[in-house]
């Protein structure tokens, strides 16, 4: 049977500390306490969609702030924010293109959906962690017309 994503992330983190992999030790070892907190709040365990949730965040935290690192000329802070964001790429499932969203968008205004939020509602749970919810947002916002 294949391990849950969150055995996974545990498993990862051991081979980081065994191999002194500073940066994927850091990266694992806050990400698995960010969904302990998550658990926590929750009430129980997350399942795998819950998991790729807290890691789809944390790629997006780390996004934000090597932009706020760029912005502010330090490109050597940015650059780890992004070396980060690359541990944790590996988590989730490959990106969609803006075609393949346009796609499912079309799909959901096909099967009746004829506002955004019955749009977004149907469309955010498919792509969550794949896609730009802004950049979905702006196509919904486009098919619609």
């Amino acid at each position: 049977m294949k391990d849950s994503l969150k055995e996974q992330l545990r498993t990862d983190l051991n081979d980081a500390r065994r191999a002194r992999d500073k940066v994927r030790t850091l990266v694992l070892s806050t990400t698995l306490a960010e969904l302990r907190n998550r658990e926590i709040e929750a009430g129980g365990a997350l399942d795998d969609d819950g998991v790729r949730m807290v890691v789809a965040r944390a790629i997006k935290q780390r996004q934000d702030a090597a932009a706020q690192m760029e912005k502010g000329g330090r490109a050597d802070l940015a650059a780890r924010e992004r070396e980060q964001e690359g541990v944790l790429r590996d988590y989730l499932p490959p990106e969609l293109g803006a075609d393949e969203v346009r796609a499912i968008v079309r799909e959901l205004i096909d099967g009746g959906a004829g506002h955004i939020g019955a749009v977004m509602g149907g469309l955010m749970p498919r792509i969550r962690g794949r896609f730009d919810g802004r950049a979905a947002s702006a196509i919904v916002r486009e098919e619609l017309g």
